[in-house]
């Protein structure tokens, strides 16, 4: 298999991408590179692709044409197994949150550990759950179950479950969806802190301006099947095209 990844180098390169579901053309020819240690904002508005492509990159949905290289594997050419393999070094935080209702916060946290790492004891469960619960602040809540917390909680929870299993990558698919704009700010602040800790490359899949200008290095607008700008969140919507104009504007942020 030919290795494309290079230490320190791209973790994630998209070349050509075109997806496509009956006469609904949804990605149409794109290219994005993701650089370790970077966060990369994908922006635009619902239903304009952006979660098709982080299904995409996790090998979830196939493409039509063009290449999706994550860590060096080509995501649609690799086996079952590799394909396993791989997707244990990304961490996918849903958008629900994706906790489950009859568990409680240590057993949600403790679940991905003893399904994927074998002979682990119970102290290095405890201590592991422990240290992601501490990192998402939220050290108090490991005896609750899902129905008793916020919905910032759940999603702060649903990130400390993805950290576990200390993933290389971190696919955000709208963070901060139905949060309060306080809770936004919380989330917000903690992708960031998990870059800093966790020295993860993400993608942040989002139509929230104020999220892409928080936690963005870089932003891909995504509209109509195409990134129509790349560049820093000030690059972007310097932009004069009419379509970035328009998006800005309905989403107006001070």
């Amino acid at each position: 298999m030919e290795i494309l990844y290079k230490k320190n180098d791209l973790v994630i390169s998209i070349k050509g991408l075109y997806k496509s579901f009956g006469e609904l053309k949804v990605l149409n020819g794109i290219d994005l590179d993701v650089n370790k240690g970077e966060n990369v904002v994908v922006l635009g508005r619902s239903g304009s692709g952006k979660s098709v492509l982080i299904k995409i990159i996790s090998g979830l949905l196939k493409p039509d044409a063009g290449t999706v290289n994550v860590l060096g594997m080509q995501v649609d050419k690799i086996s079952e197994k590799e394909l396993r393999a791989l997707r244990m070094k990304i961490g996918f935080s849903f958008q629900s949150s994706a906790l489950y209702d009859s568990m409680s916060v240590r057993e949600n946290l403790e679940f991905p550990l003893v399904r994927n790492i074998k002979n682990l004891s119970v102290t290095e469960v405890s201590k592991q759950v422990e240290e992601v619960l501490d990192a998402v602040g939220l050290k108090q809540t490991i005896n609750q179950m899902p129905s008793e917390l916020s919905g910032g909680q759940r999603k702060r929870i649903g990130i400390a479950r993805t950290l576990i299993l200390k993933p290389e990558i971190m696919l955000y698919d709208e963070p901060t969806s139905g949060l309060d704009p306080i809770t936004c700010i919380e989330i917000n602040k903690l992708i960031n802190e998990v870059q800093d800790k966790y020295k993860t490359s993400s993608i942040i899949i989002t139509h929230d301006l104020t999220c892409a200008k928080e936690t963005g290095d870089r932003i891909a607008m995504l509209l109509d099947g195409k990134f129509l700008q790349q560049g820093t969140f000030e690059e972007v919507f310097a932009s004069t095209e009419e379509r970035i104009k328009n998006f800005y504007d309905y989403n107006f942020i001070q």
